[in-house]
């Protein structure tokens, strides 16, 4: 176990730092934005969402069925909340304990020793398991990789313990079947490619248990003797078709969709382009294996141009890669007969003159000592027969014998080749180009593979110090590795570093998402400038354009804003956001009738086939509140309400209802139906207990109904919950001024006036009630402030003018009172204050200036 522990403690130690790491990338919608870990949702959700918190039923969901990824991150949301160093504590306990795993599987393939540890510090220090061990997404293939090592480790034994000969498993033989069937089923549950550990383990058995070569394994159903193999076969395949039968049925028996961006090639028409870029796309894996040199946290889009034509030179990669492949797999498989001798670990072994055949020796001869081969491994013969049908073993240790290396070389090419099947589009089209954390577990197979290769050299070198320099270039390639890991880590120390790290591959992407950092940290013109460089690599991306609206829109720079949500609603004409944000621009241009259309588009467009549909129905809610909002405040509340009640209907879980039920209270309020605003008012508080508006509006109403002790409550609610906001204790001046309590009133008043001094509202409605409490003076005060606010406003104007007239300040008045009628001419009330001013004045003898 010394190996297993010193890879293991090289895995911790290469990935510590990434513990003090966020969030980065797809991290946000698997566990920020995620419903799915939230303590009210239902666990059972989990069963039928899929990775992203989407049905697996619906159009636009991505099909990645993982409930025990989604388990493990609602635990520990549970345990930490959306802390991310526990997150990423479990990603490298899970990564350290799949190198332990791969190197104790490992030894009895490699020999043990020193081998089995190069396999397993190759594995633990290899820069591609970054993305996987670093990114939490990437839990999906570490835990997946878990699983797949422990049914194959529970197969070898299987095949260690079983009858030779025999239609039926001993009761240990069958415990240790059902174990590695039940890890190949948690395998899938934690990602798809798990469910390939059930053909790397047929290759196991017949390779490396039964050492079959090409032409054995085309004639195996013809040997009675192989039954038992056989068997174990047919309850690998069965459980395969069980599991891929019972996968496809979950997902609503349909493909998943993805957006050309994300898998150009599949979505490209001509046939040629398509099968040269899916043949090249291995070959370029491999070599991300062999030389891990250039990492990226995405290769989507155009990271990976397509191969249109024969005579691009990358074919050239892909030739060499099938070539190699081949080459090696027909070396490992092509039928010759059985050596007397055999290399094991480095060492020459005889099977005393008797040829090995599948694995077996011939029943007829024994060893002097009584061991006798049994399914490829050394076992003892004994006079008493376990239940099972195995010969009890003997206490010393025996010899077991190592698998050739031709048939080493073709199990970890299975190895390296099966799990990454899935991921070829070969059998379907995959949402990505290519995709790091994908190659976690195929990565296993290639470290076997160089080990394999390093041992085969080291056989053949005669010299001492031609040995020493081979284990120096292994070594070196253990330190160029460790280094590269440990660097590429701080890539993914947070978003920003990640995305810069990754714009010499794939520029779009990077300088985009480097644009959505940059604004959250407030750098606006380095954000903005990030967007148009993103646009520059790739300008309709719609993502983009609307990010980059959003921005202008915030700068208040809404002619260019308008501009680049129509550019976003053109490239994809079901971005409900743009439309959104476009409807609300309109509104505050004062466009209401367009804003209304907008609104109205945006809430025809279906959730079918997007990738994002909770995102997708927020905007569409959103739109029609703000429809809803904009029929209110012309009055036609009835449409209000139907309007609001569509969104009611429509709203996913994340969305945050408590204005939409203050709404409907007030549309109910207008109707004069108190009952059904009481309700909604009450709904709105319940979602929210701490949201202000709904306090002001229920108090409002209690007031009405006559309930004036609980309206107070909540209007003094409210002053509490935001003591800094004027508007509040307006609401609650206005609510004393109505009970006749003039004193306290005026009070609120000017404390509403004080605090939102630049609120023209506030200060307009603050004069008017110390107007009403009498202090006329303090009312002055307030009228020449709000007049100062809007001096383009009537009203404001004609106010300050009746205040000045009570206040004896005759001229100031007259003067209110001409400008406020040069604004609003028609004006019957400014008009009969201003008579009412000059026979003040003519009695006064003042001149006027009318």
């Amino acid at each position: 176990m010394i190996a297993e522990l010193l890879c293991g403690a090289v895995a911790l130690l290469l990935y510590v730092n990434t513990l003090d790491a966020d969030f980065c990338y797809d991290d946000s919608r698997a566990i920020k934005t995620n419903p799915d870990l939230l303590p009210e949702t239902p666990w059972t959700n989990i069963l039928f969402n899929d990775f992203w918190g989407t049905l697996l039923t619906h159009s636009g969901s991505h099909k990645s069925f993982r409930p025990l990824c989604t388990l493990s991150f609602r635990l520990n949301y549970a345990l930490g909340g959306l802390e991310p160093w526990g997150y990423h504590l479990v990603n490298v306990a899970l990564h350290c304990c799949v190198t332990v795993l791969f190197t104790l599987f490992c030894c009895p393939l490699v020999g043990g020793g020193r081998w089995s540890l190069l396999a397993g510090l190759l594995f633990a220090s290899h820069p591609i398991h970054t993305e996987a061990v670093a990114g939490l997404v990437g839990r999906a293939d570490v835990g997946a990789a878990l699983c797949f090592l422990l049914s194959l480790l529970c197969y070898s034994r299987h095949c260690k313990v079983r009858p030779g000969h025999s239609y039926f498993f001993g009761w240990t033989a069958q415990a240790w079947l059902a174990a590695s069937l039940a890890a190949a089923a948690a395998a899938m549950l934690w990602k798809e490619q798990g469910v390939t550990v059930l053909a790397v383990s047929a290759v196991y058995d017949i390779c490396v248990v039964h050492r079959m070569r090409l032409r054995q394994v085309l004639l195996l159903f013809l040997k009675r003797r192989n039954i038992s193999l056989l068997l174990s076969l047919a309850w690998l395949a069965g459980w395969g078709i069980v599991l891929l039968a019972a996968r496809l049925y979950w997902m609503g028996n349909k493909p998943p969709n993805f957006s050309n961006s994300d898998n150009p090639a599949a979505d490209c028409p001509d046939l040629l382009t398509r099968a040269l870029t899916f043949l090249y796309l291995p070959a370029a894996n491999a070599w991300l294996l062999l030389c891990p040199n250039t990492l990226s946290f995405d290769w989507s889009m155009d990271a990976i141009p397509l191969l249109r034509t024969i005579t691009d030179w990358r074919n050239l990669f892909s030739v060499a890669f099938y070539s190699g492949l081949v080459l090696l797999a027909w070396s490992g498989l092509r039928n010759k007969d059985s050596s007397t001798f055999h290399k094991s670990n480095g060492k020459l072994h005889v099977t005393n003159g008797k040829s090995v055949m599948n694995g077996h020796i011939d029943s007829d001869y024994h060893h002097n000592n009584n061991h006798h081969h049994h399914n490829g491994f050394t076992t003892l013969n004994c006079t008493e027969n376990s239940q099972n049908g195995c010969a009890k073993p003997y206490s010393s240790p025996t010899h077991t014998s190592q698998p050739s290396s031709e048939n080493m070389v073709v199990f970890s090419l299975s190895l390296l080749a099966l799990p990454f099947l899935p991921a070829t589009n070969l059998f379907f089209y995959v949402g990505f180009v290519v995709a790091e954390r994908v190659l976690y577990i195929p990565s296993m197979g290639f470290c076997l593979l160089v080990t394999l290769a390093l041992r085969s050299l080291c056989v053949s070198l005669r010299r001492k110090s031609s040995k020493v320099l081979l284990f120096s270039c292994a070594a070196s390639i253990l330190l160029l590795y460790s280094l590269k890991t440990v660097r590429r880590n701080q890539d993914w120390q947070n978003e920003e570093t990640l995305y810069k790290s990754g714009i010499t591959v794939n520029p779009a992407k990077a300088w985009g998402n480097l644009g959505n950092v940059l604004k959250n940290q407030g750098k606006m013109s380095e954000a903005e400038e990030a967007y148009r460089n993103a646009l520059y690599y790739r300008g309709n991306m719609a993502d983009m354009l609307y990010n980059l609206g959003l921005l202008l829109q915030e700068g208040e720079r809404f002619s260019e804003a308008l501009q680049y949500y129509k550019l976003a609603i053109g490239s994809r004409p079901t971005l409900a956001s743009a439309y959104l944000n476009t409807g609300i621009i309109l509104v505050s241009q004062g466009n209401v009738d367009e804003a209304k259309r907008t609104f109205q588009t945006c809430a025809g467009i279906p959730d079918e086939n997007l990738k994002d549909p909770h995102a997708h129905k927020s905007s569409v809610t959103s739109c029609l509140y703000n429809l809803g909002k904009l029929l209110h405040e012309q009055g036609q509340q009835e449409e209000a309400l139907y309007m609001y009640k569509e969104a009611v209907k429509i709203m996913p879980r994340q969305f945050a209802p408590q204005s939409l039920y203050n709404m409907m209270g007030e549309a109910y309020m207008r109707l004069n139906k108190l009952e059904e605003a009481g309700h909604w008012y009450r709904e709105s508080l319940k979602a929210k207990p701490d949201h202000v508006p709904a306090h002001l509006t229920y108090g409002k109403l209690l007031s009405i109904m006559g309930q004036t002790a609980e309206a107070e409550h909540y209007f003094l609610k409210a002053t509490e919950l935001e003591p800094t906001k004027g508007n509040c204790y307006m609401h609650y001046g206005q609510f004393l001024l109505e009970q006749s309590r003039l004193t306290e009133a005026a009070v609120m008043a000017e404390k509403a006036a004080e605090l939102d001094s630049s609120e023209f509202d506030v200060v307009f409605s603050a004069a008017h009630m110390l107007r009403q409490a009498s202090l006329n003076e303090a009312a002055e005060m307030y009228y020449r402030k709000a007049a100062d606010l809007r001096p383009d406003y009537a009203a404001a104007l004609m106010n300050l003018g009746a205040i000045l007239h009570l206040n004896g300040k005759l001229k100031e008045a007259e003067a209110n009172y001409l400008r406020a009628l040069q604004l609003k001419p028609d004006d019957l009330i400014t008009q009969s204050n201003l008579r009412k001013l000059w026979n003040v004045m003519h009695k006064q003898d003042l001149r006027s200036t009318g």
